[in-house]
């Protein structure tokens, strides 16, 4: 039939070229969005964290006064450590809340960094190992996506740990200091560091989502 296209490992490579770098940059949009997103729950889970602590504290004090004032009623007392024990678990539950839609943000980055390795695959599936001889975009091939995809993905994955480590820790620690260092560690994220940042900028220049 005339106007027929003939398939052709051109055409083939070509095909392939498209879809890669349309995948790819919708894929650096998506990390910039979830990163957006994580940090917004940040935030959302260093206010609840906070309260949890006031709380943890001024219950921890108010026990001590309990102790020293033989005058309080049992049932006075009873009735401030349930009131204060509910609205302790509270503030765990909105935690709780907080860290499992930080779990399913970092599910969806897994996605994408096999997603992005699918691509890398498929870069060598037509060009070999050594992978195409010009870049996707700017100077970056398939390899160089997929390193920085996984690099995204250690970061969050260790930081979502660590948050996990600092809701069990928090309702259970009575000495103010160390209740400071867990907010401090929920606050400044330790394992989001400024390279990954520089990663996640790299990325956006990159795929032309940001200015060069």
């Amino acid at each position: 039939m005339e106007g027929d296209i003939t398939v052709t490992q051109a055409n083939r490579k070509s095909s392939a070229v498209t879809v890669s770098t349309r995948k790819i940059k919708d894929n650096a949009a998506d990390w910039h969005n979830l990163m957006v997103r994580w940090e917004k729950l940040n935030e959302d889970g260093f206010s609840i964290a906070g309260n949890l602590v006031d709380i943890r504290l001024t219950r921890s004090q108010s026990d001590q006064l309990l102790v020293v004032d033989e005058s309080s009623s049992p049932s006075s007392a009873s009735s401030q450590q349930t009131s204060g024990a509910a609205e302790l678990q509270d503030e765990c539950c909105k935690l709780q809340d907080v860290i499992d839609k930080m779990v399913v943000v970092v599910k969806k980055m897994e996605r994408l960094t096999a997603s992005q390795q699918g691509f890398q695959d498929l870069e060598e599936f037509h060009f070999g190992l050594e992978g195409r001889k010009c870049p996707l975009f700017h100077s970056w091939n398939a390899k160089h996506f997929n390193e920085s995809s996984c690099v995204l993905l250690d970061s969050f994955s260790q930081e979502l740990k660590l948050k996990q480590t600092i809701l069990q820790e928090l309702a259970h620690t009575v000495t103010s200091d160390l209740c400071m260092v867990y907010l401090s560690c929920w606050l400044h994220q330790p394992f989001i560091t400024p390279q990954t940042r520089l990663t996640l900028e790299a990325l956006l220049l990159e795929t032309g989502h940001h200015p060069l």
